[in-house]
C-alpha cells in the first residue's frame, strides 16, 4: 500500500511540474505539439527510472561504503549524463523522426532538474530501492500527464484567434501552466 501512495503521490500530489516546479524548460519548450510532447515524456520516463535506479546504486553502493555521501550530486550528475547519451543513440536508431523533432531538448534532458530532482528526493526521502523505483516512475508518468495535457491546450490555444497579440506563444503559455498548476494544487492533502 505505501508502494501506492508514493506512485499517486508522486505522480499527482507532488507532480514535479506543477507542484515542485521541476523540469520547466522542456515541459514549456516541448509542449506545443502533442507529438514531440509524447516523445520527449516517454523519453523522460526511461532516463529517470533508470537514473533513479542507477544513482540508488551508486550513491548506497559506492558513495555511502566509501564515507564519500557529499559527491552524491557530483556523481548523479554524471550518471545523469551518460544515461541521457545512452537514450539520444538509442533514439537516434529506433525513431530518427522523433530524434529531429526533439532537437535540441533530448540532450537537454541532460540538464533536466527534474531527473536530478527525483534521485535526491529519493536519497533525502531515504527510498529503498523499489520506493526509488516506484516514486520515478510516478514522478515520470506525471510529467508525461502535465506535458501531455499542455501540449493539448497549447494546439487549440494556436488555433483560436481571439487572443490579445501580446498575450500570444509564451505569455498565454505561462498563464496556462500557472492554472493548471492551481488545478493541480486541488490534490494537495489528500497523499503526503
Amino acid at each position: 500500500m505505501d508502494l501506492l501512495w508514493i506512485f499517486l503521490g508522486s505522480m499527482v500530489v507532488n507532480n514535479i511540474i506543477f507542484s515542485r516546479f521541476l523540469g520547466c524548460c522542456p515541459f514549456l519548450g516541448v509542449s506545443t505539439k502533442t507529438e514531440t510532447a509524447k516523445g520527449m515524456g516517454i523519453a523522460v520516463i526511461f532516463v529517470l527510472v533508470l537514473a533513479a535506479i542507477m544513482t540508488w546504486l551508486a550513491y548506497y553502493l559506492v558513495l555511502v561504503p566509501l564515507g564519500l555521501e557529499y559527491l552524491y550530486t557530483l556523481s548523479f550528475i554524471l550518471i545523469i549524463a551518460a544515461l541521457v547519451q545512452f537514450v539520444e543513440l538509442v533514439l537516434k536508431k529506433i525513431n530518427p523522426v522523433l530524434y529531429k523533432s526533439l532537437g535540441i531538448f533530448l540532450p537537454l534532458i541532460t540538464t533536466n532538474c527534474a531527473v536530478l530532482g527525483v534521485s535526491v528526493i529519493n536519497m533525502n526521502e531515504h527510498y529503498s530501492l523499489i520506493e526509488s523505483i516506484v516514486n520515478a516512475l510516478g514522478s515520470s508518468i506525471g510529467f508525461l500527464l502535465a506535458i501531455l495535457l499542455m501540449s493539448g491546450v497549447r494546439e487549440r490555444i494556436a488555433r483560436n484567434t481571439n487572443i490579445p497579440q501580446c498575450l500570444q506563444g509564451l505569455p498565454i503559455a505561462l498563464v496556462t501552466a500557472g492554472l493548471m498548476s492551481i488545478a493541480f494544487m486541488g490534490f494537495s492533502g489528500i497523499i503526503k
